[in-house]
């Protein structure tokens, strides 16, 4: 499918998919939409010594560099495996586009962005001390078949419902639900009654939380 680069209104870029009339991120700021989704509303929230996230999916790699970025805020005393599945991985050229590293102050991010990218696919790699990334390439749907530690994050990140409306059903969500350790927190941009329905269904604790800009509302849950 053709993609083409757009600037956001908080000045970074994300694709967007002519074929599907689809952002990547939202066009109100794709920086802000994933600190305030998988940072403020994700990752802060969780104070294991070692934090296994699970993301669906990869995409831009924007979400794998505002975690490491929050990661370095911290004194570094956990650890952190990151696992992402990405069915259609971007092209070097999109990536060179892209250049989200220049959002940071950090003078290292440069190189940052680059071993993101450049990981090898199946492969867990050291980015920084104390994070690895495991890049998947699969269809979201394989993930019964993917072994991996108990998850206790998940940045739910996919497509819109309008363009995929079969990774927002039921049966995703029981894939996610079984990689995931028990008080797990799957955090997501959505807000839709049917996956809050979903999800409570499955037994997890969902809650309704302040959306990103351009959003009202988005969801969290934990798994009981």
């Amino acid at each position: 499918m053709k993609r083409e680069i757009k600037t956001t209104n908080d000045g970074s870029k994300t694709l967007f998919i002519n074929d599907l009339n689809e952002n990547y991120h939202s066009h109100h700021g794709a920086l802000q939409e994933a600190e305030h989704v998988f940072i403020k509303n994700g990752l802060n929230l969780v104070n294991d010594y070692e934090i296994n996230i699970l993301e669906l999916g990869f995409g831009t790699g924007l979400n794998v560099l505002v975690t490491i970025n929050e990661y370095l805020k911290t004194d570094k005393n956990h650890i952190i495996n990151y696992f992402t599945l990405e069915k259609y991985p971007i092209n070097e050229s999109e990536i060179e586009d892209l250049a989200y590293f220049e959002h940071f102050d950090n003078p290292e991010f440069k190189e940052i962005y680059q071993k993101i990218h450049q990981a090898e696919w199946g492969k867990s790699v050291e980015i920084i001390n104390g994070f690895n990334l495991k890049k998947i390439q699969c269809d979201f749907f394989d993930l019964k078949d993917i072994e991996l530690p108990k998850i206790n994050l998940v940045y739910f990140d996919c497509f819109g419902a309008r363009v995929q409306p079969d990774l927002w059903e039921k049966p995703l969500f029981e894939l996610v639900s079984d990689k995931m350790s028990v008080n797990g927190l799957l955090t997501t941009y959505s807000s839709k009654g049917s996956v809050r329905r979903i999800l409570q269904e499955l037994n997890f604790k969902v809650e309704k939380k302040q959306g990103p800009p351009g959003k009202r509302e988005m969801i969290n849950a934990v798994k009981l």
